[in-house]
């Protein structure tokens, strides 16, 4: 599995240029980054789950540029006390395509 992910990831950059992910390519995206380390599409893990983020955030406008913000600079108190650490590894295309996956869930 480990090896069909990073294979994802090589093929990602293509699909990056439209900012638009398919469930795999989101998926590698979310362990290359260690996301997955606290999310999941449907279960709260230590953080919401993908489809309450996106939920909260459906009719918000700025949601997409707030949340790649958060994913690069990390934030606190918004799902309550634990906070969310800072990812500076992710690229401004990868924050902006993983959140426009996320908020299409």
């Amino acid at each position: 599995m480990r090896t069909l992910a990073l294979a994802l990831v090589a093929c990602a950059g293509p699909v990056l240029a439209q900012d638009k992910l398919d469930a795999k390519q989101a998926e590698a995206m979310m362990e290359k980054y260690a996301c997955s380390a606290c999310h999941q599409l449907d279960a709260k893990v230590l953080g919401p789950s993908w489809k309450e983020v996106a939920a909260k955030y459906k009719d918000n406008k700025d949601a997409p540029a707030k949340l790649a913000d958060s994913v690069k600079k990390g934030s606190s108190g918004v799902w309550g006390a634990v906070p969310m650490p800072a990812n500076a590894a992710v690229s401004d295309a990868d924050a902006k395509a993983l959140v426009g996956w996320i908020l299409a869930q």
